[in-house]
């Protein structure tokens, strides 16, 4: 995850650099929590591969809550709550009670469709941190792409009874060929609705998002949203809007941000490209955990068909801190041993290899990242000689 707005505040003077731990060291990860499969919506770019039916063996309300006992013995502080939708869980506020009483940071992430002028109270006095809402589109696309006529009226309405309770919200995208365009729109209605958080999430070809591929948004497209996402984080700065713009599932982006500032900003380039290599890139497996709706614990949400243990019979911290299994240790390996372009890239230190799923869906788990958003020449790679054309 790149927190563009965090990096170009630092630059500017009006926060301090984020902190980062040593990039691929043993840390207490941020933990995304699938508490439960079942969902209400079956969008096409869904990585559990949700349906509104119950699914078996989840965890209980008893052992839900040993999990964030065991979290907190881990040294866990951020909890995001997931789904699925969480909202169809009856303990989900149990949980998340329990999850603040230690003190952590406790997020919600929604499709936002089941959140109305019943459920909000509950919402709003359960304290959560954060609320994420995802807007994948315009009503016409979002609605199609979450195969659900009326979604994103309700998920905006959503939104708005949030920011009535002043609960801090957060609008997210995947970023496809079908909505890149509606980009300008969907940060007009950010605006509108004042939601304090935009995250654009890059295709990952996980789940139903295996089948989604054909609809990524490749090269030029995924280039020209993150320097509108650029602009706008900075000209909010400028202006002093108290906003968070955010990237994931490609750690190219950082290369782009780097690159923006120097034509840009060029006197912060080398301070920002300094605070880029502390960071490090790609965090999966090491500063990012995922816990599934049986337990099984992956290196994030996307790796679903790897689990290294499940918190029923191990403690997380020993799977997690104490006994990592192989896959971990070479996902926290900096910089990772990668091939194809990745291999020769000039940034591998900053990117760190970027999203392996995306390379394990195309058939080699190290070979380089297919979403990889840079050229040949941007990455360093030597330009092949040109072969000259003789007329005769």
């Amino acid at each position: 995850m790149l927190r563009i707005s965090h990096y170009l505040r630092a630059l500017a003077g009006q926060s301090p650099a984020p902190r980062t731990a040593a990039p691929g060291s043993p840390r207490a990860p941020v933990v995304i929590w699938n508490l439960l499969r079942r969902c209400n919506l079956t969008c096409k770019h869904c990585y559990a591969t949700s349906a509104d039916s119950v699914f078996r063996d989840e965890l209980d309300t008893p052992a839900a809550l040993r999990v964030i006992d065991d979290l907190h013995a881990a040294g866990v502080q951020v909890l995001i709550l997931s789904g699925g939708e969480p909202l169809l869980r009856e303990d989900l506020f149990q949980l998340s009670a329990h999850a603040r009483a230690y003190g952590m940071f406790v997020a919600l992430s929604s499709n936002g469709t089941l959140i109305d002028e019943q459920t909000i109270a509950r919402i709003s006095s359960a304290q959560f941190d954060y609320v994420g809402i995802s807007l994948d589109g315009l009503e016409a696309t979002h609605d199609a792409f979450r195969q659900c006529q009326g979604s994103f009226a309700r998920s905006l309405r959503a939104i708005q009874l949030c920011r009535e309770q002043a609960i801090r919200v957060g609008m997210r995208t995947t970023l496809t060929q079908e909505n890149h365009a509606q980009l300008p729109q969907l940060l007009a209605l950010m605006r509108e609705y004042d939601v304090q958080k935009f995250y654009l999430s890059h295709l990952n070809y996980s789940g139903r998002g295996k089948r989604s591929r054909r609809l990524d948004a490749r090269q030029q497209m995924s280039r020209e949203a993150m320097d509108l996402l650029f602009e706008q984080a900075w000209a909010d700065i400028e202006q002093g809007r108290d906003s968070d713009f955010v990237s994931g599932n490609n750690d190219a982006d950082a290369i782009l941000l780097l690159q923006w500032v120097g034509r840009r900003l060029p006197a912060y380039y080398p301070r920002l490209e300094q605070m880029l290599r502390a960071w490090g890139g790609n965090a999966s497996g090491s500063g990012i955990a995922n816990i599934d709706n049986t337990g099984e614990v992956h290196p994030d949400t996307y790796w679903w068909q790897h689990s290294v243990g499940n918190v029923r019979q191990t403690a997380f911290r020993q799977l997690w801190l104490e006994q990592p299994d192989p896959l971990l240790l070479r996902l926290r390996e900096h910089p990772r041993a990668v091939g194809g372009r990745c291999a020769e890239c000039r940034w591998l230190s900053i990117c760190n290899g970027n999203t392996r799923t995306r390379a394990w869906a195309e058939g080699d788990l190290w070979g380089q990242d297919p979403g990889c958003h840079l050229s040949d020449e941007e990455i360093g790679l030597p330009t092949p000689p040109t072969i000259p054309c003789v007329m005769h």
